[in-house]
């Protein structure tokens, strides 16, 4: 029996999420730093006109940078706050974890209903350069947080251990 096999279902689907997630966002910084390398490219040696590159990027960042918050939840890895839980005692350290987890799944799912409605609001306004509805644009904000508050939900449920980081190429 293998350990995928023997953790509960939630535990399974929070672990396949993370793999599927880390990709995507290990794409959009490589879609990222491509376009860019063509901007620079473009605009120093080829000064072929193009404006859109810096918008472009710049939306790919935001949901690079959004949706690896979840995969910080995933892994438990709060910045500052492991030193804050190693200096308390087991108890009080633990009961630390479970406040914070609490504060900051209210949190995620707060800002996933608010990002909902902005993204809605989201249809009337247009992107700079594109012409389009800033609707994918402002779905970063509810998408990544629904994400992180599962991800949060499943890390509270799994303990106060971190899971292990998985090798490239394994699942």
């Amino acid at each position: 029996m293998s350990s995928q096999e023997s953790k509960p279902i939630l535990q399974v689907i929070a672990h396949r999420l993370n793999w599927v997630i880390e990709r995507i966002c290990a794409a959009l910084m490589g879609v990222m730093v491509v376009v860019i390398w063509f901007e620079v490219v473009e605009r120093y040696f080829l000064h072929l006109g193009f404006t859109w590159t810096e918008e472009f990027s710049r939306y790919v960042m935001i949901w690079a940078a959004l949706l690896a918050i979840s995969c910080g939840a995933y892994y438990r890895e709060h910045i500052g706050l492991d030193l804050i839980r190693n200096l308390l005692p087991g108890r009080a350290g633990r009961i630390l974890e479970i406040g914070l987890d609490l504060i900051s799944l209210a949190f995620f799912v707060f800002l996933a209903w608010y990002g909902i409605g902005m993204t809605r609001e989201g249809q009337a306004q247009f992107a700079t350069i594109f012409g389009i509805t800033m609707v994918v644009p402002f779905a970063s904000v509810p998408v990544s947080s629904a994400l992180t508050a599962f991800q949060i939900l499943a890390a509270m449920l799994r303990g106060p251990q971190k899971p292990a980081a998985q090798p490239a190429g394994t699942q």
